[in-house]
């Protein structure tokens, strides 16, 4: 598979080589089977790996083209043809360009709105490593966006002398970098991976001259990129193939939103919705870092609460800023029952942190997956991952979430998992939810992931082999003398 080489002590030299990977015994066994056929390949390809017709001639074609390991030669649709040596048809069966593992086609349907697809998303795009002291660069937004990702996350906060953006996580050591930096990269890198639309979810610390300074940056930087939405409010989500090649922006609308939050709370007279401060606030307050005590109630701030609530609030801020916003965004204080209602005339987006999730799955499970039916379900890293780690995202995906935010700075398994989710549908960053969690009964029942369901289909996975870590990490990732030694542990789901 390789060899690679080691300098230690300045002068010496230590080279290792993989050794060659072989054909399994069931590839043998398929290659006996074909042996004595001229044409067995042609037949292999469409009958046993499924292909189309239109891929079998594109395969042959490459394979013709001399863009394999030596059996072009053997592919010809020629009498004369001989059929591919051992080590030819298991390079064959290797190749990313003539059997990949998954097809790099988008084939699901797009037109639907936009919640009701799973979307690939990050959390804290711009950090390099953990959430505490690390720096902050749009290096890692390049090779998220290039990874096929399709929600950033920006921080917004102040400079120091207060006259511009810098995107930095809040409260902690991590150092900045200038917000026009990363919005020029977004730019050029946005759609290097997927046409589809890439949203940008905006945490707002800002004061009202610097949201308008934003709202300037965005426009002038992404120009025609930028969807601005209608002013009316928004029924229903656009789809993502009405967004194509189009940049979306997430975050909470200024001002307004407090006034509708205590317009609620005058109208419930409940007292359950927490009171927001009269000053807008430059501190951030990151309350994923502590757990909830269980009580059907949100969190009163958290880190995806923002400070647009300025009192010299200026309303043609509100307007140009306002304008922008295509996803909006907000997290209402007090009763879980009360964040998770579906308003039939709006379509909003609310944040949750795993730990948030986890207790309104198992307290309101029906009542989450009623909400991603038609709004938005953003679910972030608690506080207290300040390694960058993730967690399991199955729980908020089979609840509905479309927005299960993950940091992309590390390689742990969860992130894995997400990732290889993320390659199906062409890899293009949406996956369209199954029906059964868009379906509603006759009585307004939904889905329950905790029931026991029959079991309608059985996959069975056999692994032969697998190779591709030098396309992931440098050669002295693990050790700077010699190369990794790598084993498989498999699970059963």
């Amino acid at each position: 598979m390789g060899s690679y080489a080691y300098k230690y002590c300045m002068c010496f030299t230590r080279k290792f080589r993989s050794p060659d990977a072989q054909p399994p015994p069931d590839v043998r066994a398929a290659h006996l089977s074909f042996a004595s056929d001229a044409h067995a390949l042609r037949r292999f390809v469409a009958g046993v790996q499924g292909e189309s017709p239109a891929d079998v001639d594109r395969i042959l074609a490459m394979l013709s083209g001399g863009h394999s390991h030596g059996i072009a030669r053997l592919v010809t649709r020629s009498p004369a043809a001989s059929t591919p040596t051992l080590e030819d048809f298991f390079a064959f069966l290797f190749s990313p360009d003539l059997n990949p593992p998954i097809a790099h086609q988008v084939h699901q349907d797009m037109s639907a709105p936009f919640s009701h697809y799973f979307v690939f998303t990050g959390h804290n795009s711009y950090l390099t490593g953990n959430q505490l002291n690390s720096d902050s660069s749009d290096v890692p937004i390049v090779k998220a966006l290039q990874r096929g990702v399709r929600v950033i996350e920006l921080d917004m906060w102040p400079n120091p002398s207060k006259d511009n953006v810098d995107i930095l996580h809040g409260g902690t050591l991590t150092a900045p970098v200038e917000m026009i930096k990363c919005l020029k990269s977004i730019k050029e890198y946005a759609f290097c991976a997927s046409n589809y639309p890439l949203v940008i979810t905006l945490e707002d610390h800002l004061t009202s001259d610097l949201q308008a300074k934003v709202a300037t940056m965005l426009t002038e930087t992404f120009g025609d990129l930028l969807f601005v939405p209608n002013p009316d409010p928004m029924k229903e989500f656009p789809s993502p193939a009405s967004l194509m090649k189009r940049i979306i922006i997430s975050t909470k609308p200024p001002q307004e939103y407090k006034e509708f939050l205590k317009a609620e709370n005058n109208r419930s007279g409940s007292g359950n919705i927490a009171e927001l401060p009269d000053q807008g606030s430059l501190r951030r307050i990151d309350s994923n870092a502590d757990e909830s005590d269980g009580k059907d109630e949100l969190d009163e701030q958290d880190e995806e609460d923002s400070d647009e609530d300025d009192p010299k609030f200026q309303q043609d801020t509100a307007c140009e800023y306002r304008k922008l916003i295509t996803i909006q965004a907000g997290k209402p204080k007090g009763h879980l029952r009360d964040a998770l209602k579906v308003d039939p005339d709006k379509v909003r987006r609310l944040s949750l942190s795993e730990t948030q999730l986890a207790k309104a799955t198992i307290s309101h499970g029906a009542e989450v997956i009623r909400f991603t039916q038609k709004n938005i379900l953003r679910v972030y890293p608690k506080g207290t991952r300040v390694n960058s780690s993730n967690y399991d995202p199955m729980n908020a995906w089979t609840h509905g979430a479309q927005m299960v935010a993950f940091n992309m700075q590390g390689h742990d398994k969860a992130l894995r998992l997400m990732q290889g989710f993320f390659r199906a549908n062409g890899g293009c960053g949406y996956v369209k939810k199954p029906d059964f969690l868009l379906r509603t009964g006759p009585n307004g029942e939904v889905f329950d992931p905790k029931a026991s369901l029959p079991v309608k289909k059985t996959l069975k996975v056999k692994v032969y082999m697998g190779d591709g870590w030098r396309m992931d990490f440098s050669k002295t990732h693990f050790d700077a003398f010699s190369p990794p030694d790598f084993y498989t542990r498999g699970s059963q789901v």
